[in-house]
C-alpha cells in the first residue's frame, strides 16, 4: 500500500501534473512528472478501463502502487508523478512494471532539469 502522505488524491493536482508537466512514455506505463514546492512527493495512479475488467484494473492499480512506494525514496520532495497504465500493463509482472517506472522516471528528471 501507498503511505497517505505520498498519495495525490485531488483531482487538480492530477491535472497540473498531466498538463503542465513532462511524461515519458514506457510500453506498459506512461509516466507525468512536474516540481511542485508543496511538501513531500505524491504519486498517482490512473488506470482506465481500457486496461481491462474490473478484476484485471485493481490487480494492475495494486501492482502499480507495490512499484511506486519502491521508488519513494528516489524522488524529490517536490516532485508530483502519475503513472497511467496502458492496457500492455494488464500482463505485465510486477518486476517489469518497475524497471519501466525507474526508466520514466529517469527520463522525466532529465527532461525537467532541461526545461529550468
Amino acid at each position: 500500500m501507498l503511505p497517505a502522505q505520498f498519495r495525490m488524491t485531488r483531482s487538480a493536482e492530477f491535472s497540473a501534473t498531466v498538463k503542465h508537466g513532462v511524461r515519458a512514455v514506457q510500453p506498459d506505463l506512461v509516466v507525468h512528472a512536474r516540481r511542485d514546492d508543496d511538501g513531500g512527493p505524491r504519486i498517482g495512479l490512473v488506470v482506465s478501463k481500457s486496461v481491462g475488467s474490473a478484476v484485471q484494473r485493481h490487480r494492475v492499480s495494486r501492482r502499480l502502487r507495490h512499484v511506486a512506494r519502491s521508488v519513494i525514496p528516489d524522488l524529490d520532495p517536490g516532485d508530483r508523478v502519475v503513472i497511467r497504465a496502458l492496457p500492455s500493463s494488464r500482463t505485465a509482472i510486477s518486476a517489469r512494471l518497475e524497471q519501466q517506472l525507474r526508466s520514466g522516471l529517469q527520463r522525466t528528471h532529465t527532461l525537467m532539469e532541461k526545461n529550468r
